[in-house]
């Protein structure tokens, strides 16, 4: 893995979206695997930046986003087809044809992850995926316990992690208690990773991540196994390591 440490979460963001740039720029084509929540925000609003004073292109872009809860509509503000749109898709000049998030308000819920991993198949693979880690070490929505052999699935929400995503709603319990996600497998599968890593409540993840077991009782352990990671961590979510 390679680490790239970073005084604050604004240095993490510019980074992070020069390194997605350069990888646009390199392959205007390239298959992304983008991420939701608090974490990527900062890197999607310098990317927007960049497309407007620097005229990168995503015409020619395909994403596919990790997950989605179960029960929302596209048209739902707390969705994370509508997290994308409005905090990205909207603002670059990317098909929305080409924009892939999973369906989570289908009758066939089965059908649709099996759908979804299919298309990730049929385009040729994610060239390179975007990541966050959650307390309990998931990644996607991929709880503790997940196999590492998973591929696109249906996932219960634990506490915590339904506790972390209560400030995006009105309280804890209208938060989804199910979602889609992209399994570990699939995540494995793409060419490069960048995961983003920020603030001093990840810091334990952090540290777990780094000299913990590889283990599937903390699922972003499984990085390590992969041959082409980078990280992008600030100081507090650093700490001493």
């Amino acid at each position: 893995m390679n680490i790239i440490e970073v005084k604050d979460y604004q240095e993490m963001s510019k980074k992070a979206a020069e390194f997605v740039r350069d990888n646009v720029r390199r392959n205007p084509n390239i298959n992304l695997g983008l991420a939701t929540g608090g974490t990527p925000v900062g890197m999607y609003k310098q990317l927007i930046e960049d497309h407007q004073k620097n005229h990168t292109s995503y015409k020619n872009v395909t994403t596919f986003n990790l997950d989605e809860y179960i029960g929302l509509s596209e048209y739902n503000h707390n969705s994370y087809r509508y997290f994308m749109n409005d905090n990205l898709f909207d603002h670059i000049d990317i098909q929305m044809s080409k924009t892939n998030v999973p369906h989570g308000n289908v009758k066939d819920l089965k059908k649709e992850c099996s759908d979804f991993e299919h298309l990730i198949k049929e385009h040729g693979g994610i060239d390179l995926q975007i990541l966050g880690i959650g307390s309990n070490g998931h990644i996607g929505f991929n709880e503790p316990g997940t196999s590492f052999e998973s591929r696109t699935h249906i996932i219960d929400l634990t506490h915590s992690t339904r506790e972390a995503n209560a400030r995006f709603f009105g309280n804890r319990a209208e938060v989804p208690a199910q979602a889609i996600t992209m399994g570990i497998s699939t995540i494995m599968k793409s060419k490069a990773i960048l995961l983003l890593i920020s603030g001093t409540n990840k810091r334990e993840a952090f540290f777990q991540l780094v000299h913990g077991e590889i283990s599937e009782t903390f699922p972003a352990s499984v990085l390590r196994k992969h041959s082409c990671v980078t990280i992008i961590v600030d100081e507090a979510a650093r700490g001493n390591v």
